[in-house]
């Protein structure tokens, strides 16, 4: 397909676009809006689509860009408190210091959790983290998002979502406690 068939865009992207908006967003009505935004804005700026990625790719960092809208939009509404320590109790702050180094990474390695493409297709997988993700409160999910799967520097997430350093690393802390306990619930059972 070209860039110069945008009739078909839809048709062809769809529901790839329609996916991805709704893992990061987890609302259906606004993942269809982010992609009806993500079609316009590609359908104006296709003049400048160099071919230098697949149809697809461009389409998603569109995307991409709208949910980061839609996150300022958020936090801009709903502004995430800046004092997580005060439902912080000493048992998460001792889990903490057993489960994560310094720099915020596992201390233990994880449990085996075997030949995942021989276990699930890439389909099912990401179905699983969709559920996973949706079990975490929508400002976990999305800081967990942004820092893990976007892989976006912490300064750019505190930027972006109007937090600090300690309430980013205390929200991530606590969604990939969560998301661990999910995964190894439902990939170990």
């Amino acid at each position: 397909m070209s860039i110069s068939d945008p009739e078909r865009w839809l048709e062809e992207h769809g529901s790839a676009l329609y996916s991805f908006a709704l893992l990061h967003v987890r609302d259906g009505h606004r993942a269809e809006d982010l992609v009806q935004e993500t079609l316009l804005a590609a359908l104006k700026a296709r003049e400048r689509f160099q071919g230098n990625a697949s149809l697809r790719t461009w389409l998603i960092g569109i995307l991409k860009h709208k949910i980061m809208d839609e996150f300022r939009r958020q936090s801009r509404e709903a502004p995430i408190p800046d004092s997580p320590e005060d439902a912080w109790d000493a048992a998460e702050a001792r889990r903490a210091a057993e489960n994560f180094t310094d720099n915020g990474r596992w201390s233990q390695p994880l449990t085996n959790w075997g030949d995942s493409e021989q276990d699930f297709s890439r389909d099912q997988f990401w179905s699983l983290i969709e559920q996973c993700l949706a079990a975490l409160s929508p400002r976990m999910a999305r800081l967990f998002v942004l820092r893990e799967l976007w892989e976006m520097e912490t300064k750019e997430v505190c930027k972006e979502l109007a937090i600090t350093p300690t309430n980013l690393w205390t929200t991530l802390h606590r969604a990939r406690l969560g998301m661990r306990q999910c995964l190894e619930k439902n990939l170990c059972a």
